[in-house]
């Protein structure tokens, strides 16, 4: 199995810390987006929309990775990381939804325009990362994980821009129940921290 990945990446890290979870081993190879290594032909052989993390088990290769969470998740991780129940698979997929918005143009973007001085609106993304940081905080207040009574593919995919957030200039310090999950979570077995989190 072979990881493309992007050390400082939040969504090459929540594979990584996905298949850490499961207790599966990658060899990582590094593909160095600042030096524009995605636009190759090589890499865009493996994926067309130029980004990582891309995963290659043994020929199957899967780009994108909330595909590659539910991949992971449906061949090596049983029922338990994503359950096959109508409830429990919505409400998984409700918080993916979140990854993909809130999560990704607020708390990720808000992150790429502070610390790597990418273009766009800091002060719109902050406010999109808040937004999704309070919705995840009401669920939070009355439950240990986001989507089931156990951690699933929800949580490894939400939790990588949340941490990051201050990172953005978004302090976790509103949202106790935030900060509780996050410390849940860094007991798990397997689990790896973050980019920058005393790496």
């Amino acid at each position: 199995m072979k990881l493309y990945d992007f050390g400082i990446s939040g969504n090459a890290y929540r594979v990584r810390l996905f298949l850490s979870l499961l207790g599966l081993q990658a060899e990582r190879i590094e593909v160095d987006l600042l030096a524009g290594a995605q636009r190759g032909a090589a890499f865009l052989a493996l994926n067309p929309r130029g980004q990582v993390p891309v995963l290659d088990d043994d020929g199957v290769v899967i780009w994108d990775s909330m595909a590659i969470l539910v991949y992971l998740a449906r061949r090596y991780g049983g029922e338990r990381w994503l359950p096959l129940d109508a409830v429990t698979m919505a409400r998984v997929t409700q918080w993916l939804a979140v990854m993909e918005n809130e999560t990704l143009y607020g708390l990720a973007r808000a992150r790429a325009i502070v610390r790597l001085g990418r273009p766009g609106n800091l002060e719109e993304a902050q406010t999109l990362g808040r937004k999704g940081l309070a919705v995840m905080a009401q669920r939070l207040e009355t439950a240990d994980w986001l989507a089931a009574d156990h951690p699933t593919i929800a949580d490894v995919g939400c939790m990588p821009y949340v941490a990051m957030a201050p990172e953005g200039g978004i302090g976790l310090e509103p949202y106790p129940a935030v900060i509780a999950w996050l410390a849940r979570l860094a007991e798990l077995p397997g689990y790896v921290p973050p980019p920058g989190a005393g790496q």
